[in-house]
């Protein structure tokens, strides 16, 4: 209880550093969001009139105090460019991004921790030298051109991915929503059609979204399952006479978890920040394609609260590691 808290006050700074340091930004960028909104062509008059309704004609210090107050009432603000609350609008699309960022943290952990487990085993042979690569690759490869390369080859000359309009197929109806995230809301409802056609969709963008990730928590798991296996009680295991996989598994994967748990928290909110690439290019219907038009729209609200989300998923996945690794070394709740 005391790391918990200890970490929920740590959060609070963080947070209000965060939402000052956005708020000044989008009033420094160029660009003003009555003019985008009201058209090259309107009456000065009538942009005064939208500046006014933005509240944009008062003092930086009075409309961040007035953010702060509509903030602290859990109001995220008004979305002009799609005449909705943004609450309303994240409500939509969270789900959406959410589901993205945990497929692709499932495939990264899936196909990265047994990479960097079997590159540490076998180090300096021919495997250990292509995970290594793999490893320089993925995590240098720019998401969009990347994306870009999936739907050419895949959807355009091959054919095997959908189109790449939307989380189902055209014709498909979306599952009953029960927690917006269809894969499970089509898995509780039975909903097979619903189901396929997610799975189809979804995988492809977060082939890509995981790539970097799968390439960071293979490079990490490696680096720690190395340091591991250079201790005594994994020689002592070995000179017992312990089945490899045993020694492996039982002893160094388990006193390198702590390593592996911390990089695949802070990979999850990396994921969050970096669906907004996937999603642009992949059209997908997620709070990352809704900030990129915010941005092109100057909408100001919509971007703060993107940013403070995603802060948010960084603080809160940081206190679910430290969690998690105070349960694996107990020492951990004490420092």
């Amino acid at each position: 209880m005391n790391l918990v808290l200890r970490r929920l006050a740590a959060m609070v700074p963080a947070l209000l550093g965060v939402v000052v340091c956005i708020f000044v930004l989008t009033r420094v960028l160029p660009g003003d969001p009555a003019r985008t909104l009201a058209g090259e062509q309107a009456d000065p008059s009538v942009v005064a009139k939208i500046r006014t309704d933005m509240g944009l004609d008062r003092p930086l210090h009075v409309q961040l105090v007035r953010y702060f107050s509509d903030l602290l009432h859990g109001n995220l603000g008004f979305a002009w460019h799609t005449g909705h609350s943004v609450a309303s609008d994240f409500a939509s699309r969270l789900p959406a991004t959410v589901e993205l960022a945990l497929v692709a943290l499932l495939i990264a952990l899936l196909a990265g921790i047994p990479l960097g487990v079997i590159s540490a085993t076998r180090r300096d042979r021919p495997v250990d030298h292509a995970g290594r690569v793999f490893s320089l690759l993925g995590a240098s490869m720019p998401l969009f051109w990347l994306g870009l390369m999936v739907i050419v080859v895949f959807y355009n000359k091959l054919g095997w991915a959908p189109a790449p309009l939307g989380r189902v197929a055209e014709g498909v109806n979306p599952p009953t929503h029960i927690t917006g995230l269809y894969i499970v809301d089509s898995l509780m409802t039975g909903d097979l059609v619903a189901l396929r056609s997610s799975l189809s969709h979804i995988i492809w963008p977060a082939l890509c979204l995981a790539t970097g990730s799968t390439a960071i928590i293979a490079r990490m798991t490696r680096s720690a399952m190395l340091e591991v296996i250079g201790q005594d009680y994994v020689r002592t295991a070995v000179s017992k006479g312990l089945k490899p996989s045993i020694v492996t598994l039982k002893h160094a994967l388990k006193n390198a978890a702590p390593v592996i748990v911390t990089v695949s928290g802070l990979q999850f909110g990396q994921l969050m920040g970096g669906a907004v690439i996937t999603e642009t290019v992949f059209t997908w219907p997620g709070i990352g394609s809704y900030v990129v038009q915010s941005v092109l729209a100057t909408d100001y609200a919509p971007v703060q609260a993107f940013t403070l989300v995603a802060a948010v998923v960084y603080l809160a996945a940081n206190l679910v590691v430290d969690l998690v690794n105070a349960r694996l070394d107990p020492r951990i709740a004490d420092a």
